[in-house]
Formats: structure tokens, sequence, C-alpha cells
């Protein structure tokens, strides 16, 4: 598979900046909607929960913004990864090409556009008097940890949609109920001794989100048995999706 990327890393390259154009094609703002979106979602957490559900955590619009920008990095790639293929239908049936490159495409281009807003990231970490501590040397780690995760989700998900189109309705709803059992709005502790604890534990997102919070928050050494095993499993699930994405794939241009 690597060698057949290889060979056609331009067709890879253009699908890349293809993606990423296209997210703000006709767009007035363009690229700065990377910066806009995370921030007016971040300003109706930041109104609703200190106030409202009387959250005393410090500086929580910092928290919050830890938080949020890698989860709208995990959402984007697997709601855009899980119809890339079907979205290229037409091409699909008149060229012949790895389709792999549709989910690695999707996958990278939500990575570039997570790296550029981490910007708003360091923003908020040096204002807030937070500042930044020898532990940012984990983050391209974890970053790379969540790219594995949301890439094998997406060659799962894109193969199986074009089989059961349903499949990106359900995909949708179970990602809404994950974004609850994740960390984002709320501290990791805060289920610690209850009977939702599990979720946590068993939520891969779950330690994704803390090993951030854990380096730039809190400017500590992520949990790194955790974290292993998340990469672990990232690497597991990224080679049993690849080959369902490859055996699925022979049927892609009778189905699409």
């Amino acid at each position: 598979m690597i060698k057949r990327l290889y060979e056609y890393r331009e067709l890879l390259k253009s699908n890349i900046k293809k993606d990423i154009r296209g997210k703000y094609k006709g767009s007035f703002l363009g690229v700065l909607w990377s910066f806009v979106n995370p921030l007016l979602s971040v300003l109706i957490y930041a109104i609703v929960f200190p106030f409202i559900l009387k959250n005393t955590q410090e500086h929580y619009v910092t928290f919050l913004i830890i938080g949020i920008l890698p989860w709208n990095f995990f959402t984007t790639v697997i709601s855009q990864g899980t119809f890339c293929v079907l979205a290229n239908a037409g091409i699909i049936k008149k060229v012949y090409f790895p389709r792999e490159i549709l989910p690695i495409s999707v996958a990278t281009s939500g990575l570039i556009n997570f790296l550029i807003s981490c910007i708003i990231i360091f923003l908020f970490l040096i204002f807030s008097g937070i500042g930044v501590s020898i532990y940012l040397l984990y983050l391209p780690l974890i970053i790379f940890i969540q790219y594995l995760l949301s890439l094998a989700a997406i060659f799962i998900t894109s193969a199986i949609n074009v089989y059961v189109r349903d499949l990106e309705y359900i995909v949708n709803f179970i990602v809404q109920m994950l974004f609850y059992a994740t960390p984002i709005l709320y501290a990791k502790d805060l289920f610690i001794g209850s009977k939702m604890e599990w979720l946590i534990q068993f939520n891969p997102m779950a330690t994704i989100i803390n090993s951030y919070r854990d380096i730039l928050y809190y400017q500590v050494s992520p949990n790194m048995t955790m974290l292993m095993g998340t990469f672990l499993l990232s690497i597991l699930l990224l080679g049993i999706s690849i080959k369902i994405f490859r055996k699925l794939e022979r049927g892609f241009a009778e189905q699409v």
C-alpha cells in the first residue's frame, strides 16, 4: 500500500490541497474560520458552564480551548471521512487510483487545519498566564496518536458507508454521545469513583484529550501507560481497518 501511495503521491498531495481549499471555498473569511468556529463554540460553553452550572475551573476558557480544538479535529475527520468515498463516486467509476488516498487525504487535511488552529491554544496559554513548559515536547506524539486513531476510524466507516448508507447518521449519533463521555467540558476527575468512571477509562479520545490538558494546561507529564495503550490500540485498529477497506473497495465502483 505504501508503494502504491508513493507512486500516486502527486494525486495525494493535490487531494489534500483540494480538501483544505474546498472547506473554505466561497467563504469571505476563508481559513480564518479555523479560528472563528472554535472560538464561537468556546464562547457558548464558557457562558453556560461557569455561570449557569457554577463551574469553578480556573482559566476555564483556556481549559475549554485545549479540549475543544482537538475534539473538532476528530469530529471533522470522522464526518468528512465517512462520506469521502461516496463524495468521489464520479472519479472512482472513471479512473483507477489507490482508494486509500481518499481517507488519508481527509485525515491529513484535518491535521493541517488543526495545526493552524493550535495558534489559538498557544495565544490563550500565553495571555492567561499559564505559559508553556518542557512537557510541550509530548505534543507531536499526542497529535500523531490522534491522527492514527482518526484515520483508523474513517478507513472502516468510509468503506462500510458505501454499502450501508445509513452508517453516516449512526456515526454522527455515536460521535455526539462520545462528546459527553469525553472530558472536554469538565475535568477528568469529575467521575472518579462513580459508576461512570469506566466511560473515561475505556474511551481512547478521553486519554488523548487528557494528555493535551496534562502537557498544556496542568503542565505535567501525560499518563504514559494510558497514552501508549491508546497508541497500540490505534495501530491495531489501523491495521484491521485497512484490511477491511481493501476488501470492500473491490465493489466501490459498482456501489457508488
